[in-house]
């Protein structure tokens, strides 16, 4: 038995599968898991791509991305549903509170996928297999989706296995069944291994995860100096991070964006879709106990130009109309009056929110504009986003469609692995 035992758990096509499971609680028969079918964007309002895609969806090569004109093409009776933003974060809340009456020590990878680690817990689950089946079991009984669970000795190996055949199933991948079961896969499907990376992997005659295994390293780091080394020890089952209970601390930066339905053409109206933006960023920067210090917009126009700036604040915060004021000012002197197609929020640099150091030369009051944002935070989170408003949006039709999860709502994966 080994000492350290991770698992990886992944719910099978997240999006789709909380769609059907709801679906069918709700009285529907089909069963869009069974069908040719995806969660896809609003095409009318330039947000036509696919989300997630069902099972029978793939032998139509349907890709996670692509346009759903494209999908179309490939498949003419395929499923399109809309997303549900709202029933993700429940649904993904749902299993989380299951997973916790097994081990106190979780990380949430991400909205669908979360690291348990059963170190050193052998004599309260002696057999893991058996645990991983009463887990995947509940799950599916009670909430009404699939998983995969993937067992491993680290967190990089637990992530592969539960990548291996789908759905509702478990793999282990320990590491003295790489050879077997990791080296022959092909190089794409290797953690950190992207469609930059991968032409030049090809061009050594690197085709499986074995090959990049069992290539000369000296020339690895030659080639992609840090990352080659960081690649190699993927291909050979070598990576040791902690299963951290709080993603918190290693997140980088946090940013939402939106593609808007039509064009943008005066200010007034890009300022109240950032300020859409900046009430979801500042949300979550509050949610993760952080104050940032630097704050970034990016503009991509109808020419599909695009150009940013960013902002060093004096004053580190985690004020919503702090943050939008200093948007503003970026984003009006940034503009060249161009339609604009794109907009993003970002902000960096983060400080704990513990205490908040205020500038003697500043008037704002932070302790009433704290507490504001608190009771905001509070409202949406117990009865959704759309439960309290500001007056700006209630005729504009902006906050519908800036407001809750966007586009890049989430950090990067590696940024927490």
């Amino acid at each position: 038995m080994m000492k350290k035992l991770i698992f990886h758990i992944d719910a099978n096509s997240a999006y789709l599968s909380w769609e059907a499971a709801y679906r069918i609680q709700q009285g529907e028969h089909l069963d869009l898991r069974l069908i040719p079918s995806v969660v896809g964007g609003d095409e009318e309002s330039r947000h036509g791509i696919v989300l997630t895609k069902s099972i029978p969806a793939k032998k139509f090569n349907i890709h996670t991305g692509e346009t759903l004109y494209k999908a179309r093409a490939k498949c003419p009776d395929i499923v399109i549903v809309p997303p549900r933003y709202w029933l993700y974060i429940k649904c993904s809340s749902a299993m989380h509170k299951i997973l916790q009456e097994y081990t106190p020590q979780i990380q949430r990878f991400s909205v669908d996928e979360s690291f348990l680690d059963f170190s050193n817990m052998e004599h309260l689950y002696p057999d893991y297999i058996k645990l991983a089946e009463i887990i995947k079991n509940r799950i599916k009984n009670e909430l009404g989706f699939t998983v995969n669970i993937g067992i491993s000795s680290n967190k990089l190996l637990a992530k592969v296995a539960s990548d291996f055949k789908k759905p509702d199933r478990i793999h282990t991948l320990f590491p003295y069944e790489l050879k077997q079961k990791m080296w022959s896969l092909p190089i794409e499907d290797l953690f950190m291994v992207g469609r930059a990376t991968a032409p030049k992997l090809h061009d050594l005659n690197i085709n499986t995860i074995g090959d990049l295994a069992n290539y000369d390293l000296r020339i690895l780091k030659n080639k992609f100096k840090n990352h080659g080394q960081v690649i190699y020890n993927y291909a050979n089952g070598i990576e040791d991070s902690e299963v951290r209970k709080s993603n918190y601390i290693d997140i980088k930066g946090i940013g939402n964006s939106t593609t808007m339905p039509f064009d943008v053409c005066d200010k007034n109206t890009a300022h109240i879709v950032l300020l859409s933006l900046c009430e979801t960023v500042s949300m979550r920067l509050r949610n993760s106990r952080n104050c940032c210090t630097v704050v970034s917009i990016s503009i991509k126009g109808s020419d599909m130009i695009f150009y940013s700036r960013q902002m060093k604040l004096t004053v580190a915060t985690d004020s919503t109309r702090k943050i939008y004021e200093t948007v503003c000012y970026l984003f009006d002197n940034a503009w060249k009056g161009n339609p604009i197609r794109h907009l993003g929020v970002h902000v960096t640099d983060f400080c704990s929110n513990d205490f908040y150091q205020c500038s003697l030369l500043d008037t704002f009051n932070y302790e009433k504009d704290s507490r504001l944002n608190k009771a905001v935070d509070e409202i949406r989170l117990k009865y959704g986003h759309e439960a309290i408003s500001r007056s700006c949006f209630l005729h504009s039709g902006l906050n519908a469609m800036c407001g809750g999860i966007g586009e890049e709502d989430y950090p990067l994966m590696s940024s927490v692995l």
